[in-house]
C-alpha cells in the first residue's frame, strides 16, 4: 500500500521560503513519478512539480519555474520541494502525489497524501 505523508507547510510572508517534505512508502517499483500538487479552494488540483524516477527528469508548472526546486533522497524515500520567493497566489493545500507506473507526459498522480496548508501573506 502506497502511503505518503507531507510536512513543512505553514504561514509565510510574501518573498519568504518554505520547504515541503514527503515521506513515501510502499511504492515498490522503480518506474514512477512523484511530486507535489496543490489545490486552491474552489478550484481543481494542479501539478506544481514532479520528478520522474527512471531518469531523474523534472517538471514544473510555469507559475513556479525559477522559484521552486524539487529533489529526492532515494535512500530515505523522501522528496522535497524548496519554495522560494513565495507569492500570495501560491497559497493552497499542497499534496504529495505518486503516479505508478509512470509512462509519459505531465505527471497526474494516482496516490495522495493528506495535504499540508501553505499560506502566503501579502
Amino acid at each position: 500500500e502506497v502511503q505518503l505523508v507531507e510536512s513543512g507547510g505553514g504561514l509565510v510572508q510574501a518573498g519568504g521560503s518554505l520547504r515541503l517534505s514527503c515521506k513515501a512508502s510502499g511504492v515498490n517499483r522503480r518506474d514512477y513519478a512523484i511530486g507535489f500538487f496543490r489545490r486552491v479552494e474552489g478550484k481543481g488540483r494542479e501539478a506544481v512539480s514532479c520528478i520522474i524516477t527512471r531518469d531523474g527528469s523534472t517538471q514544473y508548472s510555469d507559475s513556479v519555474k525559477g522559484r521552486f526546486a524539487i529533489s529526492v533522497d532515494n535512500d530515505n524515500q523522501m522528496m522535497y520541494l524548496q519554495m522560494n520567493d513565495l507569492k500570495p497566489e501560491d497559497t493552497a493545500v499542497y499534496y504529495c502525489g505518486v503516479e505508478r507506473p509512470y509512462y509519459s507526459g505531465p505527471c497526474v498522480g494516482d496516490y495522495w497524501g493528506q495535504g499540508t496548508q501553505v499560506t502566503v501573506s501579502s
